[in-house]
């Protein structure tokens, strides 16, 4: 079963795993996507790749607790085990010399891009890297992006740190200077994409998102991660996950990514109430946004 070499936790809900798995990262490149099982009882959940070490075989995770498998993921220590970790799935990112490329990430969306930026840069792009989040302690891999990127952006919503502001303030800013973008690569929740891939509409910039709707096995079968791109049915796990963000129905994908909106919040707080509940003060404390 796959090691996990650390987990720890590296923001407000947010944690860092890293895994010893060499046949999966020396096959998988940015974009894709692995599938893990905390348990043999487990939900399989999808989990975008967020660093790939190909020489020591390390996947990197970056995951949110939204739920009761994220908040389980939490509790797998160092040196303990993963039931499954299954990759790479879906389909890398498509990289090539567009001369500037811009790498947009919102939220837990900046762990993604990263690998995507590193991709971009090899391909011997200028790359500018915006980033954003809703206050500065939950901003992360700032480094790491500083260490890829040409030019690196920060904004956050409260003003704490950066820009005071929306990622897609800076992008209009960039491009209203005259930017010359070959392509942009948004990644974050879905109103932040719509935003993005709206406004690029403008300029006539090929925009594409990173799509994460319900998904069961990964491989096509379930049906469960379709999604409506330019009018047609897609699967996000073999086709995507990245699309044309022009060509996205977000109404569609928000939609169908609350669905199950009420019996997640009934898990996850069954399970924080289970006896022996031995999770983070911070996830014990959870609440999801809209509740007191």
């Amino acid at each position: 079963m796959p090691k996990v070499l650390d987990n720890f936790q590296i923001g407000p809900m947010v944690w860092k795993m890293r895994v010893e798995t060499p046949a999966l990262v020396s096959k998988a490149k940015a974009g894709q996507f692995v599938i893990i099982r905390v348990n043999e009882q487990g939900e399989r959940v999808p989990m975008s790749i967020a660093g790939l070490n190909k020489e020591k075989g390390l996947l990197t995770i970056i995951y949110q607790v939204v739920g009761k498998t994220s908040a389980l993921m939490t509790t797998v220590p160092a040196g303990g085990e993963l039931s499954d970790c299954v990759g790479p799935l879906g389909m890398p990112s498509h990289f090539e010399k567009w001369g500037t490329a811009c790498l947009v990430g919102g939220g837990i969306g900046i762990a993604p891009i990263y690998p995507i930026a590193q991709a971009y840069k090899e391909a011997g792009n200028k790359v500018i890297t915006i980033i954003g989040a809703r206050s500065k302690d939950l901003l992360f891999y700032e480094e790491e992006h500083k260490a890829v990127a040409d030019e690196l952006h920060v904004c956050t919503d409260d003003g704490s740190y950066g820009h005071h502001g929306f990622v897609s303030d800076v992008l209009k800013k960039i491009l209203d200077d005259g930017e010359k973008i070959g392509m942009i690569m948004a990644i974050g929740p879905v109103p932040m994409m719509r935003v993005v891939t709206n406004l690029t509409k403008n300029y006539n910039v090929p925009t594409w998102v990173s799509l994460n709707p319900l998904m069961i096995d990964g491989t096509g079968m379930c049906g469960g991660c379709r999604v409506s791109i330019g009018g047609e049915t897609k699967f996000a796990c073999v086709d995507g996950p990245d699309f044309d963000g022009h060509l996205v129905d977000f109404d569609l994908l928000t939609k169908r990514l609350s669905a199950y909106k009420d019996q997640e919040r009934k898990a996850m707080k069954h399970f924080l109430a289970e006896p022996g509940c031995k999770l983070a003060d911070a996830v014990q404390s959870f609440k999801y946004p809209d509740e007191k």
